[in-house]
């Protein structure tokens, strides 16, 4: 089971936007001009999901590593307006098979890539099963 993820981030408040604009993160801490830990860091809630930030160097380069939320189909229009509301970069998706579900593909402020996802491995598995189409 995962307990958290942690973000290496260049500014604090503006990833803090980017979480509690796009997943709805509540803050439930922040070190302030403190360090516990290597950095300055803030702790958010997405859900049970507990996500760590920490200041220091964004990534230098973009990489297809990347974290997928699962949302749901009907909310798929609501998320692409928050990430445009953000001015981030979406980028396109890989090619699928018809029937599988819709994914959108974004970078954060700080090279990360998200994923927000609307099936299952479930679905994903059972389509890969009926083959090529």
């Amino acid at each position: 089971m995962i307990s958290h993820m942690t973000f290496i981030v260049r500014d604090l408040e503006k990833a803090t936007l980017f979480f509690e604009t796009i997943f709805s993160a509540k803050e439930i801490y922040s070190s302030g001009t403190a360090m516990f830990s290597v950095a300055q860091e803030k702790f958010f809630l997405i859900d049970n999901l507990w996500i760590a930030i920490m200041q220091g160097d964004s990534l230098p380069t973009r990489t297809y590593d990347h974290i997928a939320f699962k949302i749901e189909e009907s909310e798929y229009d609501n998320y692409l307006a928050k990430i445009n509301t953000l001015g981030l970069e979406i980028k396109a998706g890989r090619s699928r098979i018809e029937g599988e579900a819709s994914s959108i593909y974004f970078y954060d402020f700080d090279n990360h890539l998200f994923e927000l996802h609307t099936g299952t491995l479930e679905e994903r598995l059972k389509r890969y099963r009926q083959g090529a189409k």
